[in-house]
């Protein structure tokens, strides 16, 4: 756990807010397969046991119309977290500690690379952030 801390801190201090640019959309796509059992991305997605993750980088936590979220995401949300790249990798790597309460039973990618993918790819899936 400590050397995927380490790792994501490195990687953010190196990447800065570019970090979704760091990672490579395809191969995100290929990881993002170890989520699909809970969530679904792309045109036409709906909710299943996670919800929607099509525009989730920039989206407010615990946001997403139609979604049951736990009260700890709820409370996230409502006390300003955002999806930006670096919230979703350290979510990404371990969000039972990134959000003490989460539903999310997934216990985390253990390869910061994993999650800068993913976030690369979900990023492909969400609308450029406002200036």
């Amino acid at each position: 756990m400590v050397r995927t801390a380490i790792a994501i801190a490195v990687l953010l201090l190196s990447g800065g807010g570019a970090l979704a640019q760091g990672g490579d959309a395809a191969l995100g796509e290929t990881v993002f397969k170890k989520c699909m059992s809970c969530h679904a991305a792309g045109e036409g997605a709906t909710n299943k046991v996670g919800p929607v993750l099509t525009g989730v980088v920039g989206r407010a936590a615990g946001t997403y119309e139609g979604f049951n979220y736990s009260q700890a995401m709820k409370d996230a949300g409502a006390g300003g977290l955002v999806w930006t790249p670096e919230n979703l990798a350290q979510f990404l790597a371990k969000p039972r500690d990134f959000v003490k309460g989460t539903k999310m039973s997934f216990a985390g990618l253990a390869k910061p690379e994993d999650a800068m993918n993913v976030i690369a790819y979900l990023a492909s899936l969400s609308p450029p952030p406002a200036q």
